[in-house]
């Protein structure tokens, strides 16, 4: 623990705290900052359960495998997960943001500003540059615009056949669907070692059942099972009794009945969250009908909300027939697919669509799923709120014109805003600098190219280093990622900055709540 000490002479322990906290959140971005752009590098996370190791350029992923300590840094990772959770893209450019917001705040109050003061002025200069952010966005016309493919590319780290496949989902479902509040275009990705990269126009459910043929009927009906597909259990002691051994009895038969029930309704598909016993197995395995035991409560969901069922529990199962049916959803197609170990549905009532996504190698799936992801958020928030120019350009104007903010303020918080404004260079500075180019001189170059042109588009080509406009050149980014990546890291570079002395807390003792 460490704070000011009244009799220093020169009160720099008063900083010893922020200045640690800094250097932890400076150790944290610089292993991020370096997969930043189209030049970035990947990084190797090694030393998991069982030596496992990730290649990727994920900074979400990097941030969320990485051994962290220091409290200070692990208040930056929320950073990270606050975007991927939100917005699902921009998590290197939001912790790479917050990281360069902490640097220049502690810079103003090691320089003699007053915490509070760089604080407030942080906060109105982030709300400044939101706002700001806000009147640059532009408009895409819907779905079918080409513009649409620019942002899966940048964000698809130029991967273009991820592009395509993300651009073709985003068109199938449509702009009504990718700007409902619950959906997530990202959760329809699905990755799987050596399958072939396609858009499924439906739903694909893992597990493989005991009966891997088509069901017997053309239009399967669906039940979503919240339970488990087996008969009422009885305690093994009533066993010993006659009167439980007939309990026993009747349970089975009134299950057989149910079953049969079931089988007269036409159900092709019975998608359990729990197992199901012997008896339920032979059943379906007799009849055709595909049987999914144990399937997660999200693809119950899903499935359900495709296919127009209602989740139900095994006791309504007791109902008569014409009782049960409006429970049932229903699918025109249901198929296992032997090579995915998946059941792919289709024909459902509902909107679905899946994304799968394959590669050779299990590693190199694991990244192309998390690029597809990133690529498949910034397409529905651009839908949602529009683009940008990319390639840190907009940030670049932005700064400007919270320099002009600056000029306009008599206080201290001034100082505050002017680190916001240094730090929304940051993105564009790493950039370059990962392009093997000099930071500073492109800073300055790209400043007074927009300033004479009075544009927010110009930016650096990082394969030569020349100027070049960034929304003829294609490369766009989301405006929600951007608003949401400067909110967040707002928020945490304040939270840092106002720490003035940590604790380490006491253990709980025995009986005590944590």
């Amino acid at each position: 623990m460490s704070q000011w000490k009244p009799g220093s002479p020169d009160g720099e322990d008063q900083y010893a705290t922020l200045r640690n906290n800094a250097a932890a959140v400076r150790a944290l971005c610089s292993a991020v900052e370096g997969t930043l752009g189209p030049k970035g590098l990947d990084t190797m996370l090694v030393g998991g359960p069982g030596g496992k190791v990730i290649i990727t350029n994920d900074g979400v992923t990097i941030l969320e495998h990485m051994d962290v300590s220091h409290p200070a840094a692990r208040l930056m990772i929320q950073v990270a997960q606050s975007q991927q959770e939100h917005i699902g893209d921009g998590t290197t450019t939001a912790t790479v943001l917050a990281g360069a917001m902490v640097a220049e705040g502690v810079d103003r109050v090691t320089r003699g500003v007053p915490v509070a003061k760089v604080v407030a002025g942080l906060q109105q200069g982030v709300a400044h540059a939101a706002k700001l952010l806000r009147e640059r966005a532009r408009p895409l016309a819907g779905v079918d615009d080409p513009l649409l493919e620019r942002i899966a590319y940048t964000a698809g780290r130029e991967q273009s056949d991820i592009a395509a496949l993300v651009v073709e989902a985003a068109r199938r479902v449509g702009a009504a669907r990718l700007s409902e509040a619950g959906f997530r275009l990202a959760d329809c990705v699905r990755a799987h070692e050596g399958a072939d990269s396609e858009v499924w126009p439906g739903l694909l459910l893992r597990g493989q059942p005991g009966h891997t043929g088509e069901p017997p009927a053309a239009g399967a009906g669906v039940l979503v099972l919240a339970d488990a597909l087996e008969p009422e259990r009885i305690e093994e002691e009533a066993l010993a009794s006659e009167a439980g051994f007939r309990r026993y009895v009747e349970l089975r038969e009134r299950f057989a009945a149910d079953l049969g029930k079931l089988e007269e309704l036409g159900v092709g598909l019975i998608a359990a969250e729990r197992g199901a016993g012997p008896e339920a197995e032979q059943f379906c395995a007799d009849r055709g009908i595909v049987l999914l035991q144990r399937v997660t409560r999200k693809e119950l969901a899903a499935l359900a909300a495709y296919t127009g069922a209602r989740p139900v529990k095994r006791t309504a199962l007791r109902r008569s027939a014409a009782e049960l049916a409006p429970l049932l959803g229903a699918a025109r197609s249901v198929r296992y697919d032997e090579r995915l170990r998946h059941v792919r549905i289709a024909g459902g009532a509902g909107d679905a669509v899946t994304l799968l996504v394959g590669a050779a190698t299990r590693d190199a799936v694991g990244e192309r799923s998390r690029i597809a992801r990133d690529a498949a958020a910034a397409v529905q928030a651009a839908v949602r709120g529009g683009y940008v120019p990319g390639g840190g350009a907009v940030e670049m104007a932005v700064a400007y014109e919270l320099d002009r903010l600056r000029d306009t303020v008599k206080g201290m918080e001034g100082f505050g805003i002017d680190a916001v404004a240094a730090a929304l260079r940051k993105p564009l500075a790493q950039i370059v600098a990962n392009a093997g180019f000099n930071p500073l001189e492109k800073v300055e170059e790209l400043k007074a190219a927009q300033l004479s042109g009075r544009t927010d588009a110009i930016g650096i080509d990082c394969d030569n280093g020349s100027l070049a406009d960034m929304i003829e050149s294609g490369v766009l980014d989301p405006t929600e990622v951007k608003l949401h990546a400067l909110q967040a890291a707002g928020e945490i570079a304040a939270a840092v900055l106002r720490i003035h002395t940590v604790i380490k807390m006491k253990s709980p003792s025995a009986g005590e709540e944590a």
